[in-house]
């Protein structure tokens, strides 16, 4: 049984894992995200990504280019974290951390079979070019309503706070310290 830790992979290791694969037959999907505060809306969307493929390598953003994304005060769940929890799926067969504010050189790198992509992003897929380039094909996943990072951020807040969560990376950057997410 393969541990997280070992599902935790440099670019230049999940090339080599990706080249075994393909010389075995295996159509090999990527997606990538911030998965932050891991939750059932995520799982989901990973388990349905694992399907469209034998593989499923995961590229997730670095903390510092989720602050550049996001804002100061995200991400809530440190890289380390982040990857060992999705490492840990089953679903998962390789996370990949990346830099960059977008994973195309990833992409460009790894040559996915499959780049899966949430639908509220179909307006613009990271990579799309590349991957339909090289005869792979891009597939968008459906929400599951109500399951979002910021729906659990406004929750929590709402919660504890009594006021709503302020998403905004903009508002989030003004805030003064200690106050908000």
């Amino acid at each position: 049984m393969r541990t997280a830790q070992s599902k935790i992979l440099s670019p230049a290791d999940a090339l080599v894992l990706r080249h075994a694969w393909n010389a075995a037959g295996d159509t090999v999907v990527m997606t990538n995200g911030t998965f932050d505060l891991l939750h059932a809306g995520h799982t989901g969307y990973l388990e349905w990504a694992r399907s469209q493929g034998d593989r499923l390598i995961v590229g997730l953003n670095s903390d510092a280019s989720i602050r550049r994304i996001k804002g100061e005060k995200r991400p809530l769940v440190e890289e380390p974290h982040r990857a060992t929890l999705l490492a840990a799926l089953e679903c998962v067969d390789a996370v990949v951390v990346f830099d960059e504010d977008e994973p195309k050189d990833l992409i460009a790198r790894l040559l996915p079979d499959i780049l899966v992509k949430a639908e509220d992003w179909s307006h613009y897929v990271s990579g799309r070019d590349i991957v339909e380039a090289h005869g792979g094909e891009v597939r968008l996943a459906s929400m599951v309503d109500g399951l979002s990072t910021s729906a659990l951020l406004d929750k929590i807040c709402r919660t504890f706070t009594g006021r709503p969560a302020q998403l905004d990376p903009q508002t989030q950057r003004r805030e003064a310290p200690g106050t908000g997410i």
